[in-house]
């Protein structure tokens, strides 16, 4: 944080940059790291559609998606929601100024240091081992926890969406919509708690610590509160064909994805 010989006039600077050439840029000073992002287009309605579709197919409300109009409304509700956020005490890039078309926040990193994204950090991890990636899933799943703990529900809880600052805290980011204006709070944390299995699963499973991994998912959803967790179940139940699915790297990542989470959501078998 700059001291007072350096304090910076952030409403100006946002100013100085409403015209930058991309939606979101970042920009090093001499004693902080800021972001800027302005107002961009929405999702493409098509992309509704097809998630509407496939709620219905499968009767799954966690799959509704979630309204993005884009524009000044995406901005405002991203900068409302970041100071929900902050002031709950949860670990996001603070708001410094903000504009009808853009806004200026604070990186979550240090200056002169990365702040990885989660998804990059656990799959970096992998080559450590089982243990390493573990342990890193399980702080993004806790961290989950405890955003729902505080009445707050995430955009898109995937795990590039979240960053491992310097001192270890997960960190949120990305918050364009609010599934909590269209959706109910028990769907939006069954929601969370799908889009974060999904996105970690296969790493996961690369590291040999799915297993492990079974265990500290079935305590979190036991954590849930009970509507929510019969909306994680029941979703699961109805998902439980992928598991026929082949297991060919020739169809893709996203299917291997698909496969691995269901290795992590899926009831643990009797033994016999």
């Amino acid at each position: 944080m700059p001291s007072a010989q350096t304090a910076i006039d952030y409403q100006a600077f946002l100013r100085e940059h409403l015209d930058q050439p991309h939606s979101i840029m970042r920009y090093e000073l001499a004693h902080e790291t800021l972001w800027v992002k302005r107002a961009n287009k929405g999702n493409p309605a098509l992309n509704y559609w097809l998630l509407s579709t496939l709620a219905k197919l499968f009767r799954a409300a966690v799959l509704q998606p979630v309204p993005n109009p884009g524009g000044p409304e995406s901005l405002q509700t991203e900068v409302r929601r970041l100071r929900s956020f902050m002031a709950k005490g949860l670990r996001v890039p603070q708001v410094l100024a903000t504009h009808e078309q853009a806004f200026v926040m604070r990186h979550l990193g240090r200056p002169g240091e990365e702040a990885p994204s989660l998804s990059n950090a656990i799959e970096d991890a992998i080559a450590q081992g089982a243990h390493a990636t573990l342990q890193l899933w399980q702080k993004g799943l806790e961290a989950i926890e405890q955003a729902h703990a505080s009445g707050e529900v995430l955009s898109q809880a995937v795990a590039r969406n979240m960053v491992v600052c310097a001192d270890g805290v997960i960190g949120f980011i990305d918050f364009e919509d609010d599934p909590a204006a269209h959706l109910p709070q028990a769907v939006c944390m069954a929601r969370d708690a799908l889009n974060y299995a999904q996105s970690t699963a296969l790493f996961l499973q690369q590291a040999g610590a799915l297993e492990q991994a079974r265990q500290a998912w079935q305590q979190f959803v036991q954590q849930l509160p009970a509507e929510a967790r019969q909306v994680l179940e029941r979703t699961v139940n109805k998902l439980s064909w992928v598991r026929f699915l082949p297991r060919s790297k020739s169809l893709g990542r996203d299917t291997l994805r698909v496969l691995a989470a269901h290795d992590l959501l899926a009831p643990a078998p009797l033994s016999t």
